[in-house]
C-alpha cells in the first residue's frame, strides 16, 4: 500500500513534465514548443496583455465611443497554438483559437464570443506578409450581395503593443470598408521574457538545422565575433573563423538528427543564459550509425535584436 501511495503521490509531477510549455506560476502566458512549425513565433510579440481601446461602427455608419478592454495572448496545447481573449468594460468578451497547419502553409483561427454564442464557430486563415503585417480572411458577403471577405489585420507590431483592423473589402481587395478598429499600442502590461525566450528558441532550432545541412557558414553566424567555445578534451577555441574551422572538421560525418533541449533560459540584460541537452544521430564515412546525447551550457548575447552565442560549453553522455 505505502509503495502504491507514492507512485501516486509521483504521478502529478510525472504527468506536468510531459507539459513543459503550458502556462504556468513561472511562465503565465505558457511557453512556445520547440516542436511547433517556426510560423508559431508569428505571434510572440503579442503574448501577454495589452491594454487597448477597441471602436466599432454603428449601424448608422458613425464610429462608436472607444470602450477600454485588456486583450491576452498566451500558448496553449502545449505550446503548440495560440489562445487570445478580449476582455471589454461593456461586458462583452471574445476569443480564438489560433493554429498554423504547415500542410496548407497558413494559419487557421476560430472565433467565439459573449454575449453573442454562435453554434458554430466561425474561422479565418491567412498569413504573415513580408512587411510585417499578420492578415487573415473569411469569405463574407457584403449587404447588397456582392462577393467578398472579411479581413482582419495585425499591424505597427512592436514591443510596445499593436494594432489591429477588420475590415469588408471585395474580392479585389480595391473596395475597402473598415468596420471595427483596436488600438493596443504602447499598451503592453506584461510579457515577461516570453518574447526572448521565443527568440532564442528560434535560434537554437536554425543552429540544429544548419548542422543537419552543413551549413557551417550559418552554424558560425549563429555566434558572436568574440565567441569561444568548450569542446571536449581540447583547448578553448576562441572567435567566429575558428570555431567555423573546428566545426568543419567534422565535416566527413553526415549529421541524421540535431535537437537543443532547453532546460531554463535565464536573462540579466543583453545577456541570458541557458542550459539543458542535445541529442543526435549520425553516419560516418563507413555507413555506421551512431546515437549520441549530451548536456550544455550557452552564455548568449544580444546583437542588434539577435541573440548569438558568446559561450558555448558541452559534453556528451555515455550510456
Amino acid at each position: 500500500m505505502k509503495n502504491l501511495l507514492f507512485i501516486f503521490c509521483l504521478l502529478p509531477a510525472a504527468l506536468w513534465s510531459q507539459y513543459d510549455f503550458e502556462p504556468s506560476v513561472e511562465h503565465p502566458y505558457g511557453l512556445p514548443n520547440p516542436k511547433a512549425p517556426t510560423e508559431l513565433l508569428d505571434f510572440a510579440p503579442l503574448i501577454g496583455e495589452c491594454n487597448c481601446t477597441s471602436q466599432a461602427r454603428k449601424a448608422d455608419q458613425t464610429w462608436a465611443e472607444p470602450v477600454n478592454m485588456i486583450w491576452r495572448f498566451k500558448y496553449i496545447m502545449n505550446g503548440m497554438g495560440i489562445q487570445d481573449e478580449t476582455l471589454k468594460e461593456d461586458g462583452t468578451y471574445s476569443g480564438s483559437i489560433r493554429q498554423f497547419i504547415p500542410d496548407s502553409t497558413r494559419w487557421y483561427v476560430h472565433y467565439y464570443s459573449f454575449p453573442r454564442v454562435s453554434t458554430t464557430l466561425p474561422s479565418w486563415e491567412g498569413n504573415k506578409t513580408k512587411d510585417g503585417k499578420i492578415v487573415l480572411y473569411r469569405e463574407q458577403k457584403a449587404p447588397n450581395g456582392t462577393d467578398g471577405f472579411y479581413r482582419l489585420t495585425f499591424y505597427d507590431i512592436a514591443d510596445s503593443g499593436f494594432k489591429w483592423i477588420g475590415e469588408w473589402v471585395d474580392k479585389t481587395e480595391s473596395v475597402v470598408f473598415p468596420t471595427w478598429k483596436i488600438d493596443c499600442t504602447n499598451g503592453k502590461v506584461n510579457h515577461g521574457n516570453e518574447v526572448e525566450k521565443a527568440k532564442i528558441i528560434t535560434a537554437t532550432k536554425t543552429f540544429s538545422k544548419a548542422y543537419i545541412n552543413g551549413d557551417f557558414e550559418s552554424m558560425a553566424n549563429s555566434y558572436t565575433e568574440d565567441a569561444k567555445i568548450f569542446p571536449n578534451n581540447a583547448d578553448i577555441i576562441s572567435g567566429r573563423e575558428a570555431i567555423k574551422e573546428r566545426w568543419m572538421m567534422g565535416a566527413g560525418t553526415k549529421i541524421l538528427h540535431h535537437k537543443i533541449l532547453p532546460e531554463e533560459i535565464t536573462f540579466l540584460g543583453d545577456y541570458a543564459h541557458d542550459y539543458g541537452y542535445f541529442e543526435g544521430k549520425s553516419e560516418n564515412k563507413e555507413g555506421s550509425v551512431d546515437n549520441w546525447k549530451g548536456k550544455y551550457v550557452v552564455v548568449w548575447k544580444k546583437e542588434n535584436d539577435n541573440w548569438k552565442m558568446y559561450l558555448d560549453i558541452w559534453n556528451q553522455i555515455r550510456d
